[in-house]
């Protein structure tokens, strides 16, 4: 029995070896492949950002280039080219100009939406804040104007400042505390949704707009509906400015 088992129990162990070599060799080439391409994909940036005094950095976002210059770039973890899923920007009113001595820059914590608004509210009344994004899947603003909003608005409008039409949204609604303000004769030339002051803190508005597969959008006091039309000349400037494809 034993002189039967000895010869197979050697067969066995030099299969394995036969087998073992070729299986190490391919799963080394395999590892240095995976080790290349997670080293070309991965993204990869600066760690330290560049001056606030360059040329504006290429940025793309939803698939779209913008020229931002890198002074008016909030938060700094976003102060770098390449792709990004939003981007803050904040510039000096009515100048259009980055805001002086770094006065514009957060540190690197994230921007979202609801600190994105306290800011303004905590801002002086001379700031402009830019915000870009992808629209992803969501409805163009002039679309959610024909589609979406009517669903929530009040019957009626009231007579806004210099030919605007102040509609607000009823409560318990997902626009409750904010008024959709639009230009009365022509909606798509301003439109914008506004809060309305609470006590101490003052209403801000936001109007949007498509830029292809991204979405432009500017934030400003509600004081400033007072002087729409030049916050809506302004937002076709920046709009050039910031898009080349829109020169």
């Amino acid at each position: 029995m034993t002189a039967h088992v000895l010869p197979r129990a050697k067969t066995r162990r030099g299969k394995t070896a036969v087998l073992t070599g070729p299986f190490l060799i391919l799963v080394l080439i395999v590892a240095a492949a995976v080790g290349c391409v997670s080293y070309l994909l991965w993204p990869t940036w600066p760690s330290d950002p560049p001056a606030l005094d360059v040329p504006a950095l290429p940025v793309t976002v939803g698939g779209v280039l913008f020229e931002v210059p890198p002074a008016a770039i909030r938060a700094k973890l976003q102060r770098h080219a390449g792709q990004h899923e939003r981007i803050d920007l904040v510039f000096s009113w009515p100048e259009l100009s980055p805001p002086p001595n770094d006065r514009g820059l957060r540190d690197n914590r994230p921007i979202d939406e609801e600190n994105a608004t306290a800011a303004l509210a905590e801002a002086e009344n001379d700031r402009l804040f830019v915000t870009i994004v992808s629209l992803a899947g969501v409805l163009p603003p002039l679309e959610r104007l024909r589609t979406i909003y009517p669903r929530y608005v009040a019957a009626q409008a009231a007579a806004g400042p210099d030919g605007l039409a102040v509609l607000p949204f009823r409560s318990a609604t997902p626009y409750d505390g904010e008024d959709l303000v639009y230009t009365a004769n022509n909606p798509e030339q301003f439109l914008a949704r506004c809060t309305r002051a609470v006590g101490a803190v003052p209403g801000t508005c936001i109007s949007e707009r498509a830029l292809d597969g991204a979405q432009i959008s500017i934030r400003f006091p509600r004081d400033w509906l007072s002087d729409w039309r030049n916050v809506a000349a302004a937002f076709d400037w920046l709009a050039a400015q910031l898009h080349p494809g829109r020169r």
